[in-house]
């Protein structure tokens, strides 16, 4: 018999991994294929060395996995490692022994590609768990993520695995700017705040407020440098993280993706946007044509003024900033790419300078590939009747290309600078608060004693 989607069977099985990422009508459609099958206490639901592909979950009960000698674990209906496909790999390497009656779900891989093709657009809606209890929504928003749902399932369920909760009590610093990334981490409940010196010797500037399910840490982990700012508990404060080890290998590494310089260029020839992370004085001394610099540290203001309907390739001087910002869009539902080595992989001759227009003209696309995938013909090479037609409408339509792109570009720029434009107010907001503050520490000490 079918699964009905609505029962307290259904529920669970909307929750496990990765049938929870399915599209409503997917994983309705799945549940109508399948049954909820039972074994009794002793009986194997595998063996060590079956290579039948198939993914079992156990829904009602628990289960021993063991080798001849030893046992591995036993996992009970209801708990995390019950929410992944019972040792799943093939051939399998242990035994799966019920320990009592038990219920559990089989479903052959294909069953579950077949539910997850073709791509579908992400939708809040898409993506609901239902019946989630309280103490599971950091689960829960971590499944939601882009990123994570990108991952195997086996680097899931070793992130899960590897989580460690650590408390914090209210004015405890979680993260000091100037150190060295340790930790990736999710706040599992409390407030936190975030926080920047912009000298050694400045006070704080107060940048957010972190919460519920937010995260934080891995800007310093994907680029190797230090913390950029500090974290504060203001309130009692739960977390999980990852030790770096363990973020690099299960989500840094399957999740960013890289290309040379002729791959960005075929993708900018077919509509990629090329973004320029480094700070303004870099870029103006020599950055990639059609290029726009939106420097890593206002990036997250300036995500809404990003078009999602285009990839973006993300250029930095070594790659690894870039690494960083493509890690942040990817987050942000973006289809992000890396410049593999940064410019300086790239011949300096390819790189333009700034010119008196801020905005770049267009002249340099004949640097990218022809998206025909035909070489022009020079225009030399045309009967001498012809050339005064062709260079007449080739001006023409050249004309209009470069308009458009300029048109592009300058909505786009409009939209960084008024970006940048309330970051600097911002900015401006907490110097001046500052300056408010040493000018009352300097009438203290003024005052005769």
């Amino acid at each position: 018999m079918a699964v009905d989607i609505h029962s307290a069977e259904g529920r669970v099985i909307r929750q496990l991994i990765p049938l929870s990422t399915l599209p409503f009508n997917k994983f309705e459609e799945l549940c109508g294929l399948v049954e909820i099958e039972q074994a009794e206490e002793g009986d194997y639901l595998f063996r060590y060395g079956e290579d039948r592909n198939d993914l079992i979950y156990l829904i009602d009960g628990s289960v021993t996995l063991q080798t001849d000698e030893l046992t591995i674990e036993t996992i009970k209906a209801g708990g995390t490692s019950a929410r992944f496909a019972l040792a799943h790999q093939i051939p399998r390497k242990v035994n799966a022994l019920a320990d009592s009656r038990i219920r559990f779900l089989r479903l052959s891989a294909d069953m579950i590609r077949a539910a997850q093709e073709p791509p579908y657009e992400e939708t809040e809606s898409y993506m609901i768990v239902d019946d989630v209890e309280e103490n599971d929504d950091w689960m829960t928003t971590l499944l939601k993520s882009p990123v994570f749902r990108a991952l195997p399932p086996a680097n899931l369920q070793k992130i899960l695995m590897g989580l460690q909760e650590v408390r914090f009590n209210p004015g405890d610093v979680i993260v000091r700017q100037g150190d060295v990334g340790d930790y990736y981490y999710i706040v599992k409940k409390g407030q936190c705040l975030v926080s920047r010196k912009p000298a050694p010797n400045a006070k704080d500037i107060k940048l957010a407020q972190l919460g519920n399910q937010d995260t934080f840490g891995e800007d310093a982990l994907i680029s190797g440098e230090p913390r950029n700012v500090s974290i504060t508990a203001l309130t009692e404060v739960s977390l999980l993280r990852l030790a770096k080890e363990a973020f690099i290998t299960l989500i840094k590494t399957p999740t960013l993706k890289y290309v040379d310089y002729y791959e960005m260029q075929d993708l900018v020839a077919k509509g990629a946007d090329l973004i320029d992370v480094r700070e303004p004085d870099e870029y103006r001394r020599g950055h990639l044509p059609l290029s726009i610099n939106v420097p890593f540290y206002s990036l997250r203001m300036q995500i809404k003024t990003l078009n999602r309907q285009h990839p973006i390739v993300v250029v930095c001087q070594s790659g690894r900033m870039s690494a960083t910002a493509a890690f942040i869009l990817l987050r942000h539902k973006f289809n992000a790419l890396i410049l593999n080595g940064g410019l300086d992989q790239i011949d300096p001759g390819q790189l333009k300078t700034a010119s008196s227009f801020p905005i770049d003209d267009g002249v340099e696309t004949s640097n990218f590939i022809d998206t025909t995938g035909s070489e022009p013909q020079p225009v030399s090479s045309l009967p001498a009747t012809t050339q005064a037609s062709f260079a007449e409408s080739s001006s023409l339509q050249d004309d209009t290309v470069r308009m458009r792109r300029l048109l592009q570009q300058l909505k786009t720029k409009y939209n960084i600078l008024d970006a940048e434009k309330k970051a600097l107010e911002m900015k401006y907001l907490a110097l001046a608060k500052y300056t408010e503050a040493l000018k009352a520490e300097l009438a203290e000490l003024k005052k005769p004693r």
